[in-house]
């Protein structure tokens, strides 16, 4: 990745809306220079998507916890096919520490928070959980500035 590769994914993390024209103009490339690029970041797994950022309250999930999963001696490749297939589970980290997985849950209520944790509970391999609700958020998902 050069400088430009660099600027249009910086580009695209703020607004991946944008034209392959507007692209074009503000690294100073032609549209089917920038189109190229853009493939070639795709088809790299530089970039991996494209989506819209939602307001989560706006569409009824106006409960954020954050969720540590400590396992007992167990597959964690299994642990981890388990955790996908719970859909309030919005990201997933494998850990360092007591906790081998820390995991951002979304929700439209605390009972419905409950049940969550009572679900992870009960998947094989998993001893505990420990959860701590968000009272707001301040910001997420920001995207950082990459260096050229």
């Amino acid at each position: 990745m050069d400088a430009i590769d660099r600027r249009l994914v910086q580009l695209l993390r703020e607004n991946a809306r944008l034209s392959y024209a507007e692209l074009a103009r503000q690294v100073g490339l032609s549209a089917p220079a920038v189109h190229e690029r853009v493939g070639k970041l795709e088809a790299g797994g530089v970039l991996l998507g494209y989506s819209a950022s939602v307001n989560p309250e706006a569409i009824g999930l106006g409960v954020t916890a954050l969720i540590g999963i400590i396992t007992n001696e167990g597959e964690i490749d299994a642990i981890t096919a388990s955790l996908n297939e719970v859909p309030e589970l919005e990201s997933c980290y494998f850990m360092a520490g007591e906790e081998s997985f820390l995991c951002k849950a979304r929700v439209g209520t605390i009972a419905q928070l409950e049940q969550v944790i009572a679900r992870l509970n009960r998947i094989p391999g998993i001893s505990r959980t420990r959860t701590t609700v968000a009272l707001s958020t301040k910001w997420e998902g920001r995207p950082q500035h990459l260096e050229s």
